[in-house]
């Protein structure tokens, strides 16, 4: 079983500023450190076509996950993000993006398409998640999708404060 999902998010920045942050270690460390403790940046890697490749991991401590999946897991679990991220065109980036569990049935992956709107952009994201747990996966992948379609949101939100300078890089 498997849940999918679709998010939009406008932001007050444009592509080019999105995608430039995207390839900015600082960006990447600043994001991580504002989205908890317990994240690190494993890679970043702009190939030589310009394509921004970064795999982050989280280290979930048992004692902060949802009771639900807690129950389940006795051990610490360990989420490996991979982001892709290349331009299209002259104005559109496309995005791939991948979350693996260490410890887990549970992973998801998605696209996303980043295109200008207005003054700014718009980032329409959709995404498949699953928990393959019989009885329980479905309400877990519900919970798991609304919870990255919040995320989602916030990363937009983070990236254009980021952008705009409202938020210091961290190193």
């Amino acid at each position: 079983m498997s849940r999918k999902f679709e998010v939009s998010v406008e932001s007050a920045v444009t592509v080019d500023q999105v995608f430039s942050a995207f390839a900015d270690e600082d960006y990447w460390l600043a994001r991580i450190s504002a989205f908890g403790d317990s994240n690190s940046l494993d890679a970043l890697v702009v190939d030589a076509d310009g394509a921004v490749r970064v795999s982050a991991v989280q280290d979930l401590a048992r004692e902060l996950l949802p009771s639900a999946i807690a129950k389940w897991y006795p051990k610490d679990l360990t989420v490996v993000r991979a982001e892709t991220w290349r331009w299209i065109d002259g104005s559109r980036v496309s995005g791939q993006i991948s979350v693996a569990t260490d410890g887990a049935p549970a992973s998801g992956h998605g696209t996303a398409l980043l295109v200008p709107s207005g003054d700014g952009a718009r980032l329409d994201f959709a995404a498949t998640v699953e928990f393959n747990v019989p009885l329980v996966g479905g309400k877990i992948e519900n919970y798991l999708a609304s919870q990255l379609g919040d995320g989602i949101r916030e990363i937009q939100r983070f990236t254009t404060d980021w952008v705009t300078g409202q938020v210091s890089p961290s190193r």
